[in-house]
């Protein structure tokens, strides 16, 4: 059973970077694509990034071109660099496969101040 444990996050303040952890203790070829997604407080939970197995990657225009979806095959993991940081960004964020989710991990909050 593949588990997911994402770490990395932190408070920033606007403008700064962070660098997101999501490490799975199985294969993330189980899965079509990985994603990272995000939930801000009174809000559901949005898909922000996607890498599928061939390395193509997709992303909300919310995040487009702040941040990257990268993985290290060797190491079951899977990064979010998320650079220009917003306010807006302000969430607790959690990877996941697709089309097919898992259990959800404890996510990692991040906390972009102004």
């Amino acid at each position: 059973q593949v588990q997911l444990v994402e770490s990395g996050g932190g408070l920033v303040q606007a403008g700064g970077s962070l660098r997101l952890s999501c490490a799975a203790s199985g294969s993330i070829f189980t899965f079509n694509a990985m994603g990272w997604y995000r939930q801000a407080p009174g809000k559901q939970r949005e898909l922000i990034a996607t890498k599928d197995r061939s390395g193509k990657t997709t992303y909300a225009d919310s995040v487009m071109g702040r941040f990257t979806i990268s993985r290290d095959n060797a190491k079951n993991t899977v990064y979010l660099q998320m650079n220009s940081l917003k306010p807006e960004d302000t969430a607790v964020y959690y990877c996941n496969g697709l089309p097919n989710t898992i259990a959800w991990g404890q996510g990692t909050q991040v906390t972009v101040s102004s």
